[in-house]
């Protein structure tokens, strides 16, 4: 494939054609803030946090859904793409819960984080508050609609799993809100609790419902491991604090097939001092199950040995 030569902040780099500007910026060690993008599933383009300015171009595309062509002259940072930004997080703070000081996500939430560097320390726009309910009806998954910013991550990676697709964006306008069918809670929809969408979502919006109230991510230290139940290798984060492993969270899915309850629930057995009691949805409803049928082993024992070997 052949090369592009373009100016990314005045610097000439050279990239495989077809490459994105979001990408192209990557791989020369320009930093280009992102909401809704995913190597996984690229191209989704909704949240326009990563736009840039380009030489003669009408307005300020989405870095993430536009290619690369030969001569382009691009700004990351230009005192107009930066007021851009700085507007689009006033919008999105104008309707987001401030209460950082408390929340779990404190140190990894991608809102705070362009919040610091692009110095918006509140918005200046005023307008109407959501006061969605918590949904805690699945006992893996804790969703707090109210700090939804809508980019549409969990989304995207739902819908691209096979027979999946358990929620989409509902409703028009300032109602409009990630909801599954009919807006049914997370517990009575046809969820798997595969956490594919806590591990992608860059707010609170979506967080593990049995390390709620354990800790802020910056207090964990995490230490990556690969599932071996199948051969689809999914990776995982043990998540340890004081010494002890708290939790695990799903990092990413494996080649061949979604990430799995059934990974993360053996893991979970495996490594964490005192794991949760079990639960599996039977008619409908949860209720508590033994590890061996969690884990739809015969044999518990001897997999577990199999995966420390």
């Amino acid at each position: 494939m052949a090369n592009v030569t373009l100016t990314i902040d005045g610097k000439v780099v050279s990239v495989p054609a077809g490459t994105t500007v979001l990408n192209a910026a990557a791989l020369n060690g320009i930093s280009i803030p992102t909401f809704c993008h995913s190597a996984e599933n690229p191209g989704f383009g909704a949240c326009r946090i990563c736009v840039v300015e380009i030489k003669g171009a009408r307005n300020m595309p989405a870095s993430c859904v536009t290619a690369v062509a030969e001569g382009m002259i691009v700004e990351t940072e230009s005192p107009a793409v930066v007021e851009t930004r700085k507007t689009i997080l006033e919008l999105l703070l104008a309707n987001h819960p401030l209460d950082c000081l408390t929340c779990d996500k404190n140190g990894a939430c991608k809102l705070q984080e362009y919040a610091y560097r692009y110095d918006v320390k509140q918005s200046n726009l005023k307008g109407e508050k959501h006061d969605y309910p918590i949904d805690d009806s699945n006992p893996y998954i804790l969703r707090d609609s109210n700090k939804c910013i809508l980019c549409g991550k969990c989304v995207s990676t739902c819908q691209e799993v096979e027979d999946r697709a358990v929620i989409d964006f509902a409703y028009r306008g300032f109602n409009t809100k990630v909801s599954t069918a009919i807006d049914q809670s997370l517990g009575e929809s046809a969820c798997v609790s595969c956490a594919r969408c806590v591990a992608v979502c860059p707010v609170a919006a979506l967080t593990y419902q049995p390390m709620a109230g354990k800790g802020r991510a910056w207090e964990f230290e995490k230490k990556a491991v690969t599932c071996k139940f199948c051969d689809a290798g999914c990776k995982f984060d043990l998540n340890m604090k004081d010494g002890k492993v708290i939790g695990i969270t799903a990092k990413t899915p494996g080649k061949t097939r979604p990430l799995c309850l059934k990974g993360r629930l053996g893991l979970e057995l495996m490594h964490v001092d005192q794991p949760l009691t079990p639960m599996l949805k039977k008619d409908g409803q949860f209720v508590e199950v033994t590890w061996p049928e969690a884990l739809e082993l015969e044999t518990v024992l001897e997999k577990l040995k199999a995966m420390e070997n």
